[in-house]
């Protein structure tokens, strides 16, 4: 669906799913709009069972814990609510104080909702009821918290011998009163891990509705921002624009640097002044029902480019971006996309003159790229912006891992030689950049041999652009890809803001 399409028609899809496999299409989905009594989460009995595959185990108890409620330090004032994302993705429910059971032998799910309270009725409303709830997810059972202990001692007291309790976290245990239940931490989350990998077709239209709000989002910054004078502005329309489709929740924490501040990766402050700056780097997605968008683009401030520079960075990460989305399809590895990514850079950044001496080949092997390109082509995406994949039997050498400030320790980037090849149903960002990081360079001018490589005069043209990324979510299919991402870039990038300021 197109972007304008985002209060169109509901979609409604049927099929199977084969729990073993990760394949197929989920049973009677509604997919436009916010949830209602009728229209369950429909995805919550097939990822149990999905992951319960996962476990190979004949029975036991897996047992989840929702979010929470937990007050600030020192405050009467609650945390914002966040649902835990394993807790979700076999619920469905983004409530506070919530429980899940699910007996693998029985195929049994279970939702515990908080007892009523009156006081809390009174100050915050009412919380679900059971019937409200049964309604609304897609579980066997709904009971309240105060009958989890006895259930669960029920359970253990005639499978627990033979069968655990998987639970995420020794933190996490059973609110039971025996101290003897027979507990796996050890299995629960690689399981899941590898069920949330491959997304099924509810997960991918939810991805593609918070695809589609943050481009109705970037679209906006683009047809304004000839009025904005600070970065704060192009933050704030940005949520404005979510918050008005119902969006929000924020993937994570919006990026929109200016100038310079478009070479910090992760820059968050957002306060400083566009008076001046040539380009802006907006990396901000919207979050749908839990699940993440992923969005780059960077744009100048005026409706031309504001340099021969700024144009050239931009083009060279456009085909970067470009030649790596048009090769993906099932069996591709993200690796070899990355390497077909920095040759690219390499030869562009030696057409410009930033790199010297030296053919192709042997720039590549130095790995001067990474003090320009210094982060992981993509990652998965999900229920988390970085969403979380099987595991990963890490190489410690530096051939096989990409490393960067871009790929945190938790995530597990599929950049490395361990990293499997890409599967149907995967969704994954291709996120090339270019940047020119004051302390990136300051560092190799005094290293070797990167040194020698770069030349220093030529780069200095280039430090006002500051950095170019490009960034879009692509679903992997059997043999191609879709592009979830809608959001303008390039020539059409261009035209909004030429059309803009007339």
């Amino acid at each position: 669906m197109r972007a304008s399409s985002i209060d169109g028609p509901s979609i409604r899809l049927r099929g199977q799913w084969d729990t073993a496999t990760n394949h197929g299409t989920p049973c009677d989905i509604l997919v436009a709009g916010k949830y209602d009594e009728w229209n369950k989460y429909p995805a919550a009995k097939q990822h149990a069972q999905r992951v319960a595959a996962r476990l190979a185990s004949s029975g036991g108890l897996i047992y989840l814990e929702g979010q929470p409620t937990i007050n600030w330090e020192d405050s009467d004032q609650p945390r914002a609510f966040r649902q835990r994302r394993y807790f979700f993705y076999l619920s469905g429910v983004d409530e506070l104080d919530c429980y899940l059971t699910y007996d693998i032998e029985a195929a049994l799910l279970t939702l515990y909702i908080p007892d009523f309270d009156l006081r809390r009725a009174v100050w915050m409303g009412p919380t679900l009821t059971l019937e409200e709830a049964r309604a609304r997810y897609d579980v066997d059972r709904v009971r309240y918290f105060s009958s989890m202990q006895s259930d669960i001692e029920h359970w253990a007291s005639k499978n627990n011998k033979k069968n655990p309790v998987f639970i995420l976290h020794d933190s996490q245990k059973p609110h039971v009163s025996s101290t003897s239940l027979n507990l796996d931490s050890e299995r629960l989350m690689s399981a899941a891990n590898a069920a949330r990998e491959i997304k099924d077709e509810h997960e991918i239209q939810l991805i593609r509705r918070a695809n589609e709000i943050s481009a109705l989002a970037h679209r906006a910054i683009l047809e304004n921002i000839h009025r904005m004078s600070n970065e704060t502005e192009i933050e704030a329309l940005f949520l404005d624009t979510c918050v008005s489709q119902g969006a929000k929740n924020q993937s994570y924490s919006i990026i929109a640097g200016s100038g310079e501040n478009a070479a910090v990766l992760h820059y968050v402050k957002n306060d400083e002044p566009l008076k001046g700056r040539q380009l802006v780097c907006l990396d901000a997605g919207a979050e749908w029902n839990c699940y993440a968008s992923d969005v780059t683009r960077t744009f100048p401030l005026t409706a031309e480019w504001p340099s021969a520079e700024a144009r050239n960075i931009y083009h060279l990460v456009q085909e970067m971006q470009e030649e790596c989305i048009k090769t993906i399809k099932e069996g591709v590895r993200m690796l070899d996309l990355q390497r077909v990514a920095e040759e690219l850079a390499v030869r562009g950044l030696k057409e410009l003159g930033i790199l010297k001496d030296g053919d192709v080949a042997e720039l590549l092997e130095s790995g001067v790229s990474k003090v320009f390109f210094p982060h992981g082509l993509g990652h998965h995406v999900g229920l988390e912006v970085h969403d979380v994949s099987a595991a990963l039997a890490r190489s410690e050498s530096s051939g096989d891992v990409i490393h960067g400030p871009m790929l945190p320790a938790t995530s597990h980037a599929p950049c490395t030689a361990t990293a499997p090849a890409l599967e149907e149903g995967m969704v994954v960002t291709i996120e090339p950049g270019i940047y020119f990081s004051r302390y990136a360079l300051a560092n190799a001018k005094k290293t070797q041999p990167l040194a020698k490589y770069i030349d220093f005069d030529v780069v200095e043209r280039y430090l006002p652009v500051g950095g170019v990324r490009i960034e879009d979510d692509i679903l992997v299919m059997k043999h191609g890809h879709e592009n979830l991402t809608t959001a303008p870039k390039g020539e059409e990038m261009l035209e909004i803001i030429r059309n803009g300021r007339k």
